[in-house]
């Protein structure tokens, strides 16, 4: 990035983010509640002061922040959250959740119900290759379980994000996969036998996690009666993702279908139709805007040369392999933090990644997992990424309530750091 109007020394550049981490954080546990801080309200703060520091005439530092939060990327996560909420919506009201819920706790013994769900979001999200879509199709039936069995919802809704990483980090089809093979230039066969070996072992962790959490919970008993009519939405959607539709695609066909079972059952008239996708959408209102407004702080960190103070700041200090990996990593995290965007993240280090790769001889396909990796470790722990905004959008939860129970992100981020530190042949 070249010097501009806009242009900040780089601590100054990055501070918003130190402003919202301070506002939230320091607020929060003076109120020694991490749920009674809406997360906007801090974002807000931290934007407002964004635009301060900016140099230049305030109509333009607003029209960049502005700019930045109207980015097609931004406004594309914005339609899937309102598709996602109007879907959510006209589901719950023709029952389609509880009938999903149903035919689950019917066929899935409980003790194995919890790895059973986490490998299923495993294996949805590796065939669809986007962790938001296997969000979008799992949580609201995860939610239902837990208010059917009495299971913790912050967890089950974790469980699904967890499992969703899985396939974001590892498909062909990934958006996360193709930018990081193509930065460095491998193969994506290659990329994924790399990554698939450092993931495996928090993969078997995790899924022994809910094994042994799963032997607490007793046989579920009183399910409702399968209304098979009332699976066929949520059916859908998840076949119509497996074969690669997108996913603003798939919710508009999953919308129609509740609209045909919902006039066909008499769960709602044309009235009741329009209600719940307006309440859907209404729901998912806190998460539109965070997304608008981390969008907009986001863009304004780096107009101000925030992401080129990181990566020269990384470069200068990467000395022999483990250190070349480990700047990698941290390059790479703190990208990912000043994006709120894994793809966009390995798309903006991705060049000085291939440099590194070449200087310090890392193979190409270790590259290319370690950047995925590592972008989507810290996509799935930010508050603020989409991932986490879908799950406590779709649930009514903070997502600081989701945080402490996503195990697979965090066992995959201990795993990559201790194949760096942990010295090879």
């Amino acid at each position: 990035m070249s010097k501009h109007q806009g242009y900040l020394p780089g601590f100054v550049a990055l501070s918003p983010i130190l402003v919202f981490l301070v506002v939230y954080l320091l607020s929060s546990l003076l109120a020694a509640d991490f749920y009674k801080v809406p997360v906007s309200s801090a974002f807000l703060l931290a934007s407002v002061y964004a635009v301060v520091i900016t140099p230049g005439k305030l109509t333009y530092r607003v029209s960049i922040f502005s700019e930045s939060a109207g980015h097609w990327n931004i406004m594309l996560m914005v339609w899937i959250f309102m598709l996602a909420g109007a879907f959510a919506g006209s589901a719950k009201e023709i029952g389609s959740v509880e009938a999903t819920v149903n035919f689950t706790l019917s066929i899935v013994p409980a003790k194995t119900l919890l790895a059973g769900l986490f490998l299923t979001a495993c294996f949805v999200s590796l065939a669809i290759g986007t962790s938001v879509g296997t969000i979008v199709a799992l949580v609201p039936i995860a939610n239902g379980i837990a208010d059917e069995t009495g299971l913790n919802q912050a967890m089950m809704a974790a469980l699904i994000v967890g499992g969703s990483f899985f396939g974001d980090n590892l498909s062909f089809i990934s958006d996360t996969t193709i930018a990081a093979t193509r930065a460095v230039g491998c193969a994506m066969k290659d990329k994924f036998r790399a990554n698939f070996m450092l993931v495996l072992p928090a993969v078997l962790f995790v899924t022994g996690i809910y094994i042994y959490k799963g032997l607490s919970i007793d046989n579920a008993s009183d399910t409702g009666p399968i209304e098979w009519l009332k699976l066929l939405p949520y059916i859908s959607i998840i076949v119509l993702a497996l074969f690669g539709l997108d996913v603003t695609m798939v919710l508009v066909i999953g919308i129609m279908l509740n609209a045909v079972v919902g006039f066909g059952t008499d769960s709602f008239d044309w009235y009741g139709f329009l209600g719940s996708m307006g309440s859907g959408i209404a729901g998912m209102g806190d998460l539109i805007i965070v997304t608008l407004l981390a969008g907009g702080m986001l863009g304004i960190i780096r107009y101000n040369g925030g992401l080129e103070y990181i990566i020269r700041g990384i470069s200068r200090h990467v000395h022999g392999r483990m250190g070349a990996e480990l700047g990698i990593g941290v390059l790479t995290s703190l990208a990912n933090f000043c994006t709120a965007n894994n793809t966009i993240a390995i798309i903006t280090v991705g060049s000085i990644v291939n440099d590194i790769s070449d200087k310090y001889q890392i193979p190409k396909r270790r590259a290319a997992s370690l950047m995925d990796i590592f972008s989507c470790f810290v996509q799935g722990i930010i508050p603020y990424g989409a991932q986490l905004l879908m799950a406590a959008g779709l649930t009514g939860l903070a997502t600081t309530q989701i945080i402490p129970y996503l195990y697979y992100p965090f066992a995959v981020g201990i795993c990559v750091l201790l194949s760096i530190l942990i010295p090879r042949r």
